[in-house]
């Protein structure tokens, strides 16, 4: 659902005064909606703790960060971005063991 309302919202109602940032914007709600519907599968995954717990990781850190620095419109707070897509890399190489 917070995928969902956060890309409507971005679609919509989002209006920065850097239209950079609708694209960061986009990036994080891309993101957040597709590693969400990979959440749906970790049930039937080897090792669905690890790879739901990746996938959450990359989602708050990635997209949670994408979101702030478009809101606030300064990119200082960038800094857990490259942890959260770590994050979805290992989720995604959990797969294979």
């Amino acid at each position: 659902m917070a995928a969902l309302g956060l890309g409507a919202y971005g679609a919509h109602g989002f209006k920065p005064k850097n239209a950079a940032y609708e694209e960061v914007w986009h990036t994080a709600s891309l993101y957040h909606l597709v590693h969400t519907a990979a959440l749906v599968a970790a049930p039937i995954t080897n090792h669905p703790n690890i790879f739901g717990g990746l996938l959450t990781t990359g989602i708050l850190a990635f997209s949670g960060t994408c979101y702030a620095v478009a809101l606030l419109e300064d990119r200082k707070y960038s800094t857990l971005a490259p942890f959260g897509g770590f994050a979805f890399i290992a989720a995604w190489a959990s797969l294979l063991f």
